[in-house]
């Protein structure tokens, strides 16, 4: 029987590349109908999580080693991190055979309340790359769900990991998943009244560590492209607060304008091509865009207010923005192209930090009442305003790009405390620290990978 499967190949260059469907004659990959039952709601408040069942992945001669036993946990360690699934225990396993060429003994995975299994195999290439396979079955209904193949480099075997556990999620849940994607966020090291920050990257479960900058100069805010392996943030680099533009893969860095004034919080347009940031001049700040391929700059604000903070609508049309035009800092939306502000944000405290959701629907931000930091989100009308998590002080919401998880920088009272990388569910659960080697602060999420 001959069943169809993906394929995909993961280059060196890190970019994923769909290459054809075909078929595999063993006939072990199948991707059933979309109308397949298996499916996790998840827009509930309080979501019960699925159990699923992940055996260790298999190499080529059907035995379980080190880097086939590692993919796996990584995919385990995705999914329960994501709080919708709980991962059964291996030692409850009655079928150990996680061979994806051979139907599994559903009966043994029903008696441990398994809705879904997931079984893989990790395979060395005679020419050194890896092949990554696996399969997702509905338990009860004794049904594949899906199933895909991968080619990489062997170095990139966490990113297949990723890869998987979101193909996993997104096969479960009905949405895209957040597993293959990085985190830029300041490093700090130091005491407190004098901190070295670097700029960092890494995994978004904190594997691959690379530094970004040596620490010499002040860094602030750093943000991603939506387009590009490039990140916009503000520095002091020669004693002067400016924004520039860094190149993750070369290095290469670069001067957003020459402004007579500081330079801040800058942030990408939904197509990478402009950046908007708020520029300091006679004691106040208001909000500037520019083309970074021609230069060109347009004012969007004209106030004797401070203005910053500024962050695009996904679909390019508005910019939030804060401001203490009105008294107190507030949360405002305007057209990308400048012009009347709306204020949004009407409850008690100050609001700042303000962040579009990459689906359109909510903006988050950071909320001060009554000596407490509160992350929260609203609609993009200041309606429907819900609090996420409160402490000492919270800050620095930054999405995931399927607009379900937010990230934030969270630190104590006291000298010797520090900031650290928190992580929360759109619901308010699923509240966990990030793991990073130092403090930590400023996260920004990047895309999805190509």
């Amino acid at each position: 029987m001959l069943r169809s499967y993906s394929f995909i190949c993961l280059s060196r260059c890190l970019r994923i590349i769909p290459v054809f469907l075909c078929f595999f004659a063993a006939g072990v990959f199948v991707d059933q109908p979309a109308n397949a039952q298996l499916k996790l709601d998840i827009t509930r408040g309080n979501i019960q999580a699925m159990p699923v069942a992940v055996p260790d992945f298999v190499n080529g001669l059907g035995q379980v080693d080190q880097l086939s036993q590692n993919v796996s946990r990584v995919i385990v360690s995705d999914l329960q991190r994501s709080g919708l699934f709980r991962s059964i225990d291996p030692a409850s396993f009655i079928d150990l055979n996680a061979n994806p060429d051979t139907m599994p003994r559903f009966p043994d995975w029903r008696v441990l309340s398994a809705q879904a299994l997931a079984v893989g195999r990790i395979t060395q290439e005679p020419d050194g790359r890896l092949r990554a396979e696996f399969r997702l079955w509905d338990v009860f209904a004794a049904k594949q769900v899906a199933g895909q193949r991968f080619f990489t480099q062997p170095e990139n075997w966490r990113r297949v990991a990723h890869i998987i556990a979101d193909a996993i999620y997104e096969r479960l849940t009905g949405e895209k998943g957040y597993f293959d994607t990085r985190v830029v966020f300041v490093d700090e090291t130091g005491p407190k009244d004098n901190r070295t920050k670097r700029l960092a990257i890494m995994d978004q479960d904190g594997a691959n560590l690379q530094y970004l900058t040596s620490g010499g100069d002040l860094v602030l805010t750093p943000r991603f492209s939506p387009s590009r392996q490039e990140i916009t943030y503000m520095s002091y680099a020669n004693g002067r607060p400016q924004v520039y533009l860094l190149n993750i893969d070369t290095g290469q860095q670069e001067v957003v304008g020459n402004f007579p004034g500081m330079t801040f919080a800058p942030r990408f347009s939904p197509d990478g091509q402009r950046v908007v940031m708020s520029l300091q001049q006679e004691g106040n700040a208001n909000i500037f865009l520019m083309d970074l391929r021609s230069k060109r700059t347009t004012r969007l604000t004209n106030s004797a207010s401070i203005d910053t903070a500024p962050s695009f609508a996904p679909d390019g049309s508005r910019i939030v923005f804060e401001s203490d035009r009105g008294g107190s800092q507030q949360l405002y939306v305007m057209p990308a192209t400048g012009g009347a502000a709306q204020r949004i944000s009407f409850g008690k405290g100050s609001y700042s930090t303000p962040v579009w959701s990459p689906r359109g629907d909510l903006i988050a931000f950071t909320k001060l009442l009554q000596g407490q930091f509160l992350i929260g989100v609203m609609k993009a009308d200041g309606t429907g305003e819900r609090i996420l998590t409160a402490g000492y002080h919270n800050e620095g919401p930054t999405w995931a790009p399927n607009g379900r998880v937010l990230m934030f920088f969270r630190e104590a009272r006291g000298e010797a405390a520090g900031p650290r990388l928190w992580s929360i569910d759109l619901t308010g659960y699923n509240e966990r620290q990030v793991p990073t080697p130092n403090y930590a602060s400023d996260p920004a999420w990047s895309p999805l990978l190509n």
